[in-house]
């Protein structure tokens, strides 16, 4: 008898394929969304916490008329509730840095039009994306470039 009793190995060995088939979905479900989120058109906002702490969130963007636009995907979204009480950020992309204010757009008009754009910029991707998370909730944030909102500097 064995110390450590178990499926007898005729079982085991029935269920070893299911297991890999299991352990490949997995593996390429993690693949898909690593590949919309991350594989190109992301920049980094940096934030300050309301403890004063930095943050840094990985985000999606748009550029209509070379104006730079984030989506919050909930008003709860961390960096989200960062610019509401701090709005000056800095944003990374392409190796490029700059400071912005945030301008929060929180109706309907803005969470349509910022949906759009995303849409339309990151095609498929944003479709996987909507599958996993609930966008119904996104919130359009304008960023103005730092000296653009304070003429005085």
């Amino acid at each position: 008898m064995s110390r450590f009793p178990g499926p007898p190995p005729d079982q085991v060995a029935r269920m070893k394929p299911a297991l890999i088939a299991i352990a490949i979905f997995l593996a390429a479900f993690a693949g898909i969304t690593w590949w919309a989120l991350e594989s190109g058109g992301v920049a980094v906002v940096e934030t300050r916490t309301p403890e004063g702490a930095d943050r840094s969130t990985h985000v999606w963007y748009t550029e209509p008329d070379g104006e730079l636009w984030l989506e919050a995907g909930t008003p709860e979204n961390p960096w989200f509730r960062d610019v509401q009480q701090h709005p000056e950020l800095t944003l990374r992309v392409d190796g490029r840095s700059a400071r912005y204010i945030a301008q929060p757009v929180e109706d309907a008009s803005g969470h349509s039009s910022i949906r759009s754009l995303i849409r339309e910029k990151y095609g498929l991707r944003d479709r996987w994306v909507g599958l996993l998370v609930d966008t119904s909730r996104s919130v359009a944030v304008r960023l103005l470039p730092v000296e653009q909102s304070n003429p005085s500097r």
